[in-house]
């Protein structure tokens, strides 16, 4: 399998720049113009794609006020799944005009179906990608279908274990998905730090053989950051214009500033990891002088022996490693020096 994926020309992997997504998701608050300037502050903030959501209230659930599709505690608590979906869908008629308007400003755009029908819309907008929700990772025929349109695919794995993940990877494959990666994630809104287990990362990269990144729903970027120095190579975040905006989304979403500040502080650490290098690094180069170094404090003549007095390991770095102090010490001085001077290795027959 491959450890790199491309969308829209893009290289996503260990190598390349940390691929930023925002997430949209229902922070529109139903305007469309709340849509369009998310994914203009999306472009300014850095980010590489802005991600849409693609369903309607009866496409992803059914329309029923029984206990099974009620909401119990959190942050949509008493709705049915349905009224829920019906506030935070996305018209379909919208999804055209945004496509277009991403592609003028020059973002990526992409979305996550949540049915064959979402599939075939997102098709006929000529999508990049296909994202594959948490929730959805364990509905093998939707992503076999997403899979056989032959376009990159990523797939969250919030709340699926090891052989869950592996379904879904599987499913992808036989769909014919060449191009694929898998988000870690924590299907809590929002999620704590500490349920995230990042260490899960390496496992992950080793386990399935494919760019591995993060699904972050904490409430800031630390833990997004931290998962670009384990080796992740995506990360996706929820994205706001305000995040008091009310929406049922809004409350654990980045706003603007603190998105453009998560597409820069993931690319520094990407670039912080480098490669193994114990050599001098170009920033250095001036400072070597700066190191310590043996150094005559006293005026000697050519004969005098070499006393443990008569030489210091001080700073600047002119002279002799301080390393090579008691093999020069009873040593026979070859010519004169004065203080003050470096020790070199002509003026000390060794």
């Amino acid at each position: 399998m491959s450890r790199v994926l491309t969308i829209a020309g893009r290289k996503i992997g260990p190598d390349f720049p940390p691929y930023v997504i925002a997430e949209m998701s229902a922070n529109h608050n139903g305007r469309i113009e709340t849509a369009l300037s998310l994914i203009d502050r999306a472009k300014e903030a850095g980010a590489d794609a802005v991600k849409l959501q693609t369903y309607r209230p009866d496409t992803i659930t059914l329309d029923s006020d029984a206990e099974d599709f009620r909401i119990e505690g959190g942050l949509w608590g008493g709705k049915t799944l349905y009224q829920l979906y019906s506030e935070a869908y996305m018209p379909w008629e919208w999804h055209a005009p945004l496509f277009d308007h991403a592609r003028k400003v020059g973002i990526t755009i992409f979305s996550s179906p949540f049915d064959t029908t979402a599939i075939d819309l997102l098709e006929d907008l000529n999508t990049p990608a296909y994202k594959i929700a948490s929730f959805e990772a364990v509905d093998l025929p939707l992503i076999r279908y997403a899979a056989s349109t032959g376009k990159p695919m990523i797939i969250s794995t919030g709340m699926a274990d090891d052989e869950e993940i592996a379904e879904a990877v599987g499913a992808a494959r036989e769909g014919g998905c060449k191009d694929l990666a898998i988000l870690h994630c924590v299907s809590g809104y929002p999620a704590p730090a500490s349920d995230y287990n990042l260490r899960t990362i390496p496992d992950m990269i080793e386990r399935f053989g494919l760019p591995t990144g993060l699904s972050d729903h904490t409430l800031d970027n630390t833990t997004a950051i931290a998962s670009v120095a384990l080796g992740g190579s995506l990360i996706e975040k929820h994205f706001t214009l305000d995040r008091s905006g009310g929406g049922p989304d809004d409350s654990f979403s980045l706003e603007p500033q603190e998105f453009s500040a998560l597409c820069r502080d993931a690319k520094t650490a990407w670039q912080a990891l480098g490669n193994v290098d114990y050599g001098h690094k170009s920033s250095e180069t001036g400072n070597v002088k700066f190191r310590r170094s043996l150094y005559f404090v006293k005026a000697l003549k050519a004969g005098d022996v070499v006393t443990e007095d008569a030489v210091r390991s001080v700073r600047p770095g002119f002279g002799l490693a301080p390393k090579h102090f008691d093999r020069i010490l009873g040593k026979t001085l070859t010519r004169d020096v004065e203080v003050n001077t470096p020790v070199t290795i002509d003026a000390v027959a060794l």
